[in-house]
């Protein structure tokens, strides 16, 4: 049978570090590289003797998060000891909770061909972050030995549990870029997979359609960006639709991805929740929430994409389109609030930020904080294309330069001499010249031909460099053109 007589049921284990200065039981520094083994102490290696205190920030920032994926928040709580050996867990279980999280029975809404689509919570938890493999190969699946660097153990994370609604790798996909807008809106998290501080488990398994009960599950592992997860996720449904269609039993297990050969790879069979004998730890309290507390976090929540999709449209008349992409980032939508509040037309502001930024950032691989240009200055250039200083044209070359060097367009100007000709005797003789040196087009013009204008047109723009102005261009020309 084909894949397209299966249906594909997926769901995804997001685990998002919390942007604490400190550790989740410990004072250790949560910062971001550092010699191996150097961001460690006692608590968080379990060495006899030490007792874990609860950072009242990342309980803050899980509550924070949440209330962003609509989840109930528990009034209590409490933390477990998941046991299970690994090398990267030193104390032999980690901190975790169980039957009792902070947050539970959430959703989130995803766009899926212009219809939306809700897309459960199960829970979010708090629990311990564990230490990273060094392996000697490129992955674990080409090394020969792997080394422990303990510096991430004990870094606050918020594992988020969805439901298995997600029907296809694009909806993950869709589903994924959704939740990490929500938690950078939320401001609890920095959200970089290349740093580990975002990183996703899929559930998926696959039934006959028309059935009710969900088949055996395969859990997938080491999927480092949102197009390696939708990538394996397509080749694990290819495989279990063949082990299917052979009559195949199949096996609960965990699988890790292999990017170069493009497949799933077994690494080790899935466990159960009892397998992890998960008890309360005796060494931290319950945790009890005021509903105050809450009721306050709720109050403080920072205005979320839908919401300024709504007012983008509203007040500011932009197209759905251009609300939708440029609410999309945080950074993106803060940076084009921050425009506008200098300069009053939106779709213009628009137009620059989705064109000319988005391009430049996608083109370098850049982060937003790497950013160089500002608000004030993409400001000063649009101002400097209304007065006629600089053409749209020309402004494409000045944007570049102050996205790289992060210069002042007026300076950009001075320096290239890109200021913009809008002198009419000058233009007069550009254009007497262009057009004695273009026989030819001006027949074709007085022929009846007006697309020769264009060309015409083109020839003086080439003339000055792009410097003239090109009103003034097409008025002088079509002046001559008709004597």
């Amino acid at each position: 049978m084909p894949l397209s007589d299966y249906e594909i049921v997926i769901g995804l284990e997001v685990h998002v570090e919390l942007k604490t200065a400190s550790k989740l039981f410990c004072t250790c520094t949560t910062k971001f590289g550092g010699v191996p083994n150097s961001h460690v102490c006692p608590v968080c290696l379990g060495l006899p003797g030490v007792l874990p205190v609860l950072n009242e920030k990342a309980l803050e920032y899980a509550m924070t998060a949440g209330l962003v994926l609509n989840c109930e928040i528990a009034e209590f709580s409490k933390f477990d000891r998941k046991q299970y050996f690994y090398p990267d867990l030193p104390k032999a279980y980690q901190i975790s909770q169980y039957d009792l999280p902070i947050c539970k029975r959430g959703w989130v809404e995803i766009n899926i061909g212009g219809e939306q689509q809700r897309i459960g919570i199960t829970r979010a938890h708090l629990e311990e972050e564990a230490g990273k493999s060094v392996h000697s190969g490129t992955n674990i699946l080409d090394s020969d030995y792997s080394m422990q660097d303990y510096n991430r153990c004990g870094i606050p994370l918020l594992e988020i549990v969805s439901e298995p609604d997600l029907r296809s790798s694009e909806e993950a996909k869709e589903y994924l870029e959704t939740l990490r807008s929500l938690i950078l809106y939320a401001g609890v998290s920095d959200c970089k997979m290349e740093e580990g501080s975002l990183r996703c488990d899929a559930n998926i398994s696959l039934r006959r359609k028309g059935e009710t009960e969900l088949g055996i599950l395969a859990e997938l592992k080491n999927m480092n960006s949102f197009k390696a997860v939708q990538a394996a996720l397509e080749a694990e449904a290819l495989r279990q639709a063949k082990l299917l269609d052979q009559g195949e039993k199949m096996v609960k297990q965990t699988r890790t991805w292999d990017e170069q050969k493009g497949i799933t790879v077994f690494m080790r069979s899935k466990e159960e929740s009892s397998d992890y004998r998960y008890f309360p730890d005796p060494d931290l309290v319950p945790v009890q929430v005021a509903k105050e507390w809450v009721e306050q976090l709720r109050q403080n929540l920072p205005e979320m994409p839908k919401s300024r999709r709504t007012r983008y449209q509203q007040e500011w008349g932009l197209p759905e389109y251009d609300a939708l992409i440029l609410t999309n980032s945080k950074e993106i939508a803060d940076f084009f609030e921050q425009t506008m509040a200098e300069y009053g037309e939106a779709k213009t502001v628009s137009n620059w930020v989705m064109g000319e930024l988005m391009r430049l950032l996608n083109q370098e691989k850049l982060e937003f904080a790497d950013l160089k240009i500002t608000p004030s200055s993409l400001v000063k250039m649009l101002k400097m294309i209304d007065a006629g200083m600089i053409s749209g044209k020309i402004a494409k070359t000045v944007f570049e330069e102050i996205f790289f060097t992060g210069k002042d367009p007026e300076v950009i100007v001075k320096e290239k001499g890109l200021v913009q000709i809008s002198d009419t005797a000058e233009l007069e003789q550009i254009a007497a010249a262009v057009l004695a040196a273009n026989p030819q087009s001006v027949a074709d013009y007085k022929a009846g031909k007006k697309q020769a204008l264009g060309f015409l047109v083109g020839q003086m723009m080439k003339e000055t460099k792009g410097r003239a102005n090109p009103g003034l261009v097409n008025q002088l020309l079509s002046k001559e053109l008709e004597k």
